[in-house]
């Protein structure tokens, strides 16, 4: 394409967390943005990501708004496979994820956000000052391209990017909402490790009253998680002594958290969110909040180039870099462990208030090794489980 007219300055690919706030912050920089998404509207079906901490949605600077607020959480009690267990306090949120993306869509039109619904995005196709998207109803165009449409993102393999490090890693999960009496009465998720869910976890999310999902997200082991979501299942009943327990659709997907951002820029084009390896709704909005930023000062000093937009990644890196490896680092450590390992480090802080633990990532990682040596210093020897070969 020869032609400078153009559709819109940045066209967003997918109705993400990520995607919606990259819009957002982009028509806030005087930019004109399209967004389209495959969905016929917002939220329908929706996303089986539907729970988190109010710390990360903090980091984006967003409110909480009661009206997604399904079910009100204090924190989350990590269970070893012995059944030891920590909490930790931190608010949380099991939320309606339909009417979170409603809510957050309906903001993007009010801030000036073209967003059509219905579409989906084949190809973006490269011309000499703009690109065309090729879509299911035609093609639009633009001067920069926001991928935001989830893991093993389809445009960006399209555009012979890789946006994530280590593919190999993405948890794959499945998930289905259970009920049974007062399942979902209890105020503190719980998150199971070990070998029932290798290299993650088993989730047990409440959402009041008689509902609960029963979720679990499982690397490298295949795509196929339905055996570790079945024994997850049988011993989830057990532990909790119930008989009648009602297990509906199963839902699948996955989780990024161990992948790492790699290439989430080039010329004219910027992946957010799942498709760039940034686990969760909070962090995925406040990296898409960078990116939509970067996208509209790229549009106003008319310079859409890989240098110029490589400053998203900069902002990303100066925020989020410790605090990705370091869980990276956690996470392979966990995988690498055996079940007795982990009930060995869990009872090291059973007793322990972590939730206290403050500071950068480094610093909290370094307080957490002085706890160790502290009240169990043998414990330390697990971590040497990073240096094998598995």
């Amino acid at each position: 394409m020869t032609s400078d007219r153009v559709d819109a300055d940045i066209i967003v690919i997918g109705l993400s967390p990520a995607g919606m706030m990259a819009a957002r912050n982009a028509s806030r920089g005087d930019a004109k943005v399209t967004v389209i998404d495959r969905k016929e509207e917002p939220g329908i079906p929706p996303h089986p990501a539907n729970t988190f901490f109010r710390a990360m949605i903090d980091r984006a600077g967003e409110e909480i708004d009661e009206r997604y607020v399904i079910h009100n959480l204090r924190g989350a009690r990590i269970v070893a496979p012995s059944g030891s267990s920590v909490v930790v306090e931190s608010p949380g949120y099991f939320i309606d994820r339909t009417m979170f993306d409603k809510i957050y869509a309906k903001k993007l039109q009010e801030e000036g956000v073209d967003i059509r619904m219905g579409i989906e995005a084949y190809n973006v196709i490269r011309g000499q000052n703009s690109f065309t998207v090729s879509t299911s109803e035609g093609s639009l165009s633009s001067k920069i391209v926001i991928i935001s449409d989830g893991i093993n993102s389809k445009m960006a393999s399209l555009l012979g990017m890789r946006p994530v490090k280590h593919p190999q890693d993405i948890a794959w999960a499945m998930e289905a909402e259970v009920n049974a009496d007062g399942i979902g009465s209890q105020d503190l998720f719980e998150y199971y490790v070990g070998s029932i869910a290798p290299g993650w976890k088993s989730t047990y999310s409440p959402c009041g009253g008689d509902r609960a999902t029963l979720g679990v997200y499982v690397r490298r082991n295949g795509t196929d998680v339905s055996s570790f979501f079945d024994r997850w299942v049988d011993k989830f009943k057990k532990d909790k002594g119930i008989s009648d327990l009602e297990v509906g659709e199963r839902k699948t997907g996955g989780d990024p958290i161990a992948t790492i951002p790699s290439q989430v820029v080039t010329d004219g084009v910027m992946i957010t969110g799942g498709a760039a390896g940034q686990s969760g709704i909070g962090y995925g909005m406040r990296s898409g909040q960078m990116c939509g930023d970067v996208a509209a000062e790229a549009i106003k000093k008319g310079n859409v180039s890989a240098d110029f937009l490589s400053e998203y990644k900069k902002r990303w890196n100066r925020e989020f870099r410790s605090e990705y490896y370091l869980g990276r680092l956690a996470l392979e450590t966990l995988r690498k462990m055996e079940d007795d390992e982990i009930n060995s480090l869990m009872e090291t802080f059973e007793d322990q208030d972590i939730s206290d633990i403050k500071g950068s990532p480094i610093q909290k990682a370094l307080h957490t090794g002085s706890i160790m040596l502290k009240k169990n210093p043998g414990s330390i020897l697990s971590m040497r489980s990073i240096f094998r070969r598995k």
